[in-house]
């Protein structure tokens, strides 16, 4: 599978990748090699970024195996545990007229379904309440009461449904050129080529911080900022690699105030707020870009940037529900309940298409000074997986070749010491001559650091 034309199109000099590996991940979908072109379109485009600042053209080299482990998780723990990823709540539920999910993990996302529910945070309490509540009816009810839920649609109603129209209508990633401004960053070697450049980390789970850690893998400086009632205590140890992570309270005029200091000085920002919630922190994109001309601006949201659910709370999970994954994979799988995707692809796909979107428009800007406006979502995405080989259904039980189990060759030398203990990371899983990918930090806590650029 070729990476997705739709953002390699302006692609210029570096050669298409090797692929390396064997196997694929049992899916309706052909999603190992989903993974390779994600994960080779943000190599493309660093290599096409290193030719334009060095002159040099490397070779690239993807593992299709390594790429489905990333896919999954990366870090090793030695001697501890990563805790646990989700929160009991959080599931799919058989209502009176189907299925629908709920995604709990936040505090008050969990405080949200509740309130509607009118039960107390128990699973079996959970489900015995939603089986007399009609799914569309209890999703409606949960995000208006800022929950997060989806009803799990057939792709035949999703084509039908005016968000799946909306975003069906939307390119992979839309990019647009915006303020002309400054190209400073001191870039001195090949070998760490985004060295100098400076990113502003506005993204939680999933797909941001994956973006953010493989710039961070080339040398960038990635400075992370959360609000102090955020946790994630089961990706944080994933997805800070190579970062430092700072709180910032943005209701706080002075918090606010250190933010646009940040950002005044930042190459690039990566953001996940909904719709125009930094417009109402008087940051909209007019203003970003006024701070900081020559800005490469990126954003990702859960469901598009058009359409009803423009401005949704959502994630992986929930899109597969809303965008008839889970239920490609049910039927696919000859299962009696909703079946997604055997890892958070949409997340991590969108996190490495983010990624590529930045050094595009790093590679724009070095060429003729101009910064960029992106936007990318995992609706989109989870739209361009269903696109290959036609669709879900179409891949017969013989293409799923299982791959060989994880052993510790698959895994880098260097013990990794994070905040919570010792650790090891897969070996990378793109490879581009002469440019290896590697952090500078072990992963951190949230809120470790100041929040200044180093």
């Amino acid at each position: 599978m070729q990476p997705p034309s739709a953002v390699t199109a302006d692609r210029r000099h570096a050669a298409m990748p090797g692929i390396t590996g064997e196997g694929s991940l049992p899916s309706a979908f052909p999603l190992t090699a989903f993974a390779v072109a994600a994960i080779g379109t943000a190599a493309l485009a660093l290599a096409d970024y290193v030719d334009t600042r060095f002159g040099h053209s490397p070779a690239i080299s993807i593992d299709r195996r390594l790429a489905s482990f990333w896919f999954g998780t990366s870090l090793r723990p030695q001697g501890w545990q990563i805790p646990a990823l989700r929160d009991p709540v959080t599931g799919d539920y058989q209502a009176r007229d189907g299925w629908v999910r709920l995604h709990t993990n936040a505090p008050h996302h969990l405080v949200a379904a509740l309130s509607v529910l009118g039960t107390r945070a128990d699973p079996g309490e959970v489900a015995r309440t939603i089986a007399h509540w009609h799914a569309a009816e209890l999703e409606d009810a949960i995000v208006r009461a800022g929950g997060c839920a989806a009803t799990m649609h057939g792709r035949d109603d999703w084509l039908r449904h005016p968000q799946g129209q909306a975003v069906r209508g939307e390119p992979v990633i839309h990019a647009e050129e915006a303020s002309k401004g400054r190209t400073d960053q001191d870039t001195t070697s090949l070998a760490r080529p985004l060295a100098g450049v400076k990113v502003l980390d506005l993204t939680r789970v999933l797909a941001g911080p994956v973006a953010t850690r493989f710039l961070a893998g080339y040398g960038a400086q990635v400075l992370r900022i959360d609000p102090p009632f955020w946790t994630e205590p089961g990706m944080v140890p994933e997805v800070t690699l190579g970062k430092r992570c700072a709180q910032l309270d943005l209701r706080k005029a002075a918090d606010l105030a250190r933010l646009k200091e940040l950002l005044a000085l930042a190459d690039v920002v990566v953001h996940g707020y909904r719709g125009d919630a930094l417009d109402g922190l008087g940051l909209g994109t007019q203003a970003r870009h006024a701070l900081r001309p020559g800005l490469v601006d990126v954003s990702l949201n859960a469901y598009g940037w058009t359409g009803p659910w423009r401005s949704r709370r959502g994630f992986d999970s929930l899109v597969q529900m809303s965008d008839g994954i889970a239920s490609a994979g049910m039927r696919y799988f000859g299962r009696d309940k909703p079946t997604p995707l055997p890892v958070q692809a949409l997340d991590h796909a969108t996190g490495y298409l983010v990624a590529a979107a930045v050094l595009r428009g790093l590679t724009r800007r070095e060429q003729g000074g101009y910064g960029s406006v992106s936007r990318l979502s995992l609706a989109r995405t989870g739209e361009l997986l269903v696109s290959q080989r036609g669709g879900a259904l179409t891949q017969t039980r013989g293409e799923d070749h299982a791959m060989e189990p994880e052993t510790a060759a698959d895994h880098a030398v260097d013990i990794e010491q994070t905040d919570w203990g010792p650790a090891r990371r897969l070996k990378p899983p793109c490879e581009l001559e002469g440019i290896p990918m590697r952090w500078d930090l072990p992963a951190t806590a949230l809120r470790s650091s100041a929040p200044h650029w180093a």
